[in-house]
Parts: C-alpha cells; sequence; structure tokens
C-alpha cells in the first residue's frame, strides 16, 4: 500500500474525529471540514517524502488541530485590523482571542479522543435544526458521506440536499460547540437517536424508488450507533436500539428472492439471516434490560428477538409479541405501534381477531394513506377467504405506496386473487 493510500484510508475512518475537534476551536463546520481535508492533502505530501508516522492517526489529529490554530491566528490578525485595535494586546481587552495554545494543550489533558465524536453527533442534531437537516448534517460529518451520496440514498436532488446542508450549517454558527451539559444531553439524545433509527429504517425499506434496500443507509445507522454503545456504555436505549438495528439488519439478506423481489417475514429463508449479528442484538439487549426500565428501542428490540429466536415461523411466541406492542403503546401511544400490534394479534388469536382491530385504526388520520394498513387488510381478509375485499385492499395499498418493488409484490397478489 502507498502511502497516499494509506493516508487516505486512516483519514477516512479518523475524518469525523478530525471535523469535531477542528469545530471545537473554530465553531464553524466549513472551515473544519476544510482543515480536516487540509491534513489530509498534507499527509499524502509528505508522507511518501519523510516516511509513515509512528501513530498516523495522532498526526492527522495535530495537522487538523495545527491548521485549525493558523485559521483562529489568521481570523485574528483581521479582525484586529478591521477594528484598528492597538498594537497593546491587554489594551484590547476582551476583544483579543485567548492563547489557543495553551487552550489545546487543556483539552488534550482533559479529554479522551471519543468527545470529539460525542460533540460533533450532538451538534449534527442540534435541536435549531429540522430533522432532515439533522439527517443530511449527521450523514455528512458522521457518515463521510458527499453530497451527491447522500442525495442518491435518499432519491432527492443533489442541489435540494446540498441546500439543506448548507442552512444547517448556517443555523449552528454562533450555537456552543460544547457537549451539552446532564439534563440537555438527554433531551438531545432523543433526537440523536431518532435520526439514526429514521437512517436505518430508509436503508431497511425504502419509502420510495425502485430498490425495496439501501444497504448503505442500514450500515452507516450501524456504524452511528455502535459508536453511541461506546461513546456512552451506560445508556440504556443506546444499547436498546444497537439491538433493534442488528436484529433487524440480520434479515437483510433474506429479504429478497432471487429475482430481486421482497420476501415476507413468515416466507423468510431463516438460515440466511446473520447469526452475528444476531447474537450482537441479543447481547446489547441484555445490556439494555440491565440498565433499567425498557424505553421504546428497548422494547422494539425485544420483539425483533422474539422472531430472532424462533428458529421457524411455528416457533414464534407471538403472545409475548403482542405483550411486547401492549407495554409499547403504553409507553408511547401511537397508531403505528397499534397497527404492528394488530398485525400480531392476527397471528397470535387467528384474522378473525385482528380485522375489527384494523378497521377501527382506518379512522385514524395518520393511517388513511398508509400503505402498510391497507395491506395488512388485504392479508387478513385474504386469510379469511374474504377474496374480492381482499383483492380491493391489495390494490388499494398498492396505489398508496411510492416503492415500486412493494408496488409490484401488492399488485402481484391482487392478481393472484383475481383469477
Amino acid at each position: 500500500m502507498s502511502h497516499a493510500d494509506l493516508a487516505a484510508g486512516v483519514w477516512r475512518i479518523e475524518r469525523s474525529r478530525l471535523v469535531g475537534a477542528a469545530a471545537k476551536l473554530l465553531r464553524d463546520l466549513d472551515e473544519a471540514e476544510d482543515c480536516a481535508q487540509d491534513a489530509l492533502i498534507a499527509a499524502i505530501e509528505t508522507w511518501p517524502r519523510d516516511g509513515q508516522p509512528a501513530n498516523p492517526a495522532a498526526w492527522l489529529m495535530t495537522t487538523t488541530r495545527n491548521k485549525a490554530l493558523d485559521r483562529l491566528r489568521r481570523r485574528q490578525m483581521l479582525e484586529r485590523e478591521h477594528e484598528h485595535l492597538a498594537a497593546d494586546d491587554e489594551a484590547a481587552g476582551t476583544h483579543v482571542v485567548p492563547d489557543f495554545v495553551d487552550h489545546l494543550d487543556a483539552a488534550r489533558d482533559q479529554a479522551e479522543i471519543g468527545d470529539e465524536l460525542l460533540r460533533l453527533i450532538f451538534i449534527a442534531c442540534h435541536p435549531v435544526l429540522p430533522r432532515e437537516a439533522q439527517v443530511a448534517l449527521t450523514l455528512r460529518l458522521l457518515g463521510g458521506l458527499e453530497t451527491a451520496e447522500i442525495a442518491r440514498a435518499f432519491l432527492q436532488p443533489e442541489a435540494t440536499v446540498a441546500q439543506r446542508i448548507v442552512r444547517a450549517k448556517k443555523a449552528l454558527n454562533g450555537q456552543a460547540y460544547e457537549l451539552p451539559g446532564p439534563g440537555e444531553r438527554a433531551q438531545r439524545l432523543g433526537a440523536v437517536l431518532a435520526v439514526v433509527y429514521l437512517i436505518f429504517n430508509e436503508g431497511h425499506s425504502a419509502g420510495s424508488g425502485a430498490s425495496l434496500l439501501r444497504p448503505a443507509l442500514c450500515d452507516e445507522a450501524l456504524r452511528l450507533v455502535r459508536q453511541l454503545q461506546h461513546l456512552l456504555p451506560h445508556d440504556a436505549e443506546v444499547h436498546g436500539l444497537a439491538a433493534l438495528l442488528e436484529i433487524q439488519a440480520s434479515r437483510l439478506p433474506a429479504r429478497l428472492d432471487a429475482e430481486g423481489r421482497p420476501v415476507l417475514l413468515p416466507d423468510q429463508d431463516r438460515r440466511r439471516w446473520d447469526a452475528l449479528l444476531i447474537r450482537r442484538g441479543l447481547v446489547a439487549l441484555e445490556r439494555a434490560l440491565s440498565l433499567g426500565e425498557p424505553g421504546p428501542y428497548t422494547l422494539q428490540a425485544a420483539i425483533a428477538a422474539c422472531h430472532a429466536r424462533a428458529a421457524r415461523v411455528e416457533d414464534t411466541d407471538w403472545s409475548a409479541i403482542v405483550a411486547g406492542y401492549d407495554r409499547l403503546l403504553a409507553l408511547n401511544p401511537s397508531p403505528v405501534i397499534a397497527l404492528n400490534r394488530a398485525v400480531a394479534v392476527s397471528f397470535a388469536s387467528g384474522p378473525a381477531a385482528a380485522l375489527p382491530l384494523l378497521d377501527a385504526l382506518a379512522a385514524e388520520p395518520q393511517l388513511q394513506r398508509y400503505p402498510f394498513l391497507a395491506g395488512a387488510q388485504a392479508d387478513v381478509l385474504e386469510r379469511l377467504g374474504r377474496v374480492g375485499e381482499a383483492r380491493d385492499a391489495y390494490l388499494r395499498a398498492a396505489e398508496l405506496t411510492d416503492n415500486e418493488v412493494q408496488r409490484a409484490l401488492l399488485l402481484g397478489r391482487a392478481r393472484r386473487l383475481a383469477s
């Protein structure tokens, strides 16, 4: 491997930490990204000449911080010229930028490298930003994805995503680039976990487009939640979300058949599920449960674990799944959770028990154009032998979905019933 390739490889791994360290000093995300990029260029130029450093990651961090300090000094000089400050620094009073060399040494003594990542995660999910901006900025700063890659992942125009990121960075100008205090951190962590969950869900079941899965988004979400586990080892819901995503990701290899058509959970070949991810998920779930009363992500992970532990679909403990949704509904009332519970009831107690629950949910405003409600109604009606009504429900679900693969599956089921 060449020195340039090594530098690029280490830089990709360390990029988010480098940006986080520079952002703390500069309080400007654009400049922080520039400093990290300048450090890579410096490595590509100097390592072939001077040799590979003993600790490439530390070399990149030091260089990034030095680049940030250079920018701070230049900024200070420009401010002094602009404000016509006197030569005597003491006379400048509070207008003088503090000695950032001393500050940097203190920061090195006080903070572990993981603090840079944690700080950057909380910056990307700052409450002043709307959720779509939090997602884009998280993928840009922590996932290391380019704007074009984010746009492709969410099937959005690149210009739209670029503008979203620019607006997000401007909105963060002047905000504190420090870790929030314990109270605010707990509030903001909910947004962080929600963003990671949203990223995974879009990869696990794409809302639109020609593909059902976007594995790159699932991979990014897994990487982020594993970082959070390392950075916040005593937070139960961090481990709960990790457990949920690990178990959900374990089923990805079995979700499409050889022709790329979706395979529903009861029909999946469970031998294709990733056993390592299941084990990781179950370990994370055990850790989450040991840390206190389970929250929403931990309860969802416990439900997913019921599927993961069943070697055959016939072995699934549907009663435990219904009980899990009961606990989840008590904690977080939601029509979507109620819909998932109704589906579980259809397997635990039969389709006749579930149909009234589904029909009642049809009155919920959030679900009136939700394709999965119509799809669940169609499945239950088909199992009850009400073929004509089931066909109409499949057609309604197909009309509501924006995902081409899901639409083809639903139309195929409707055609099968028609024949």
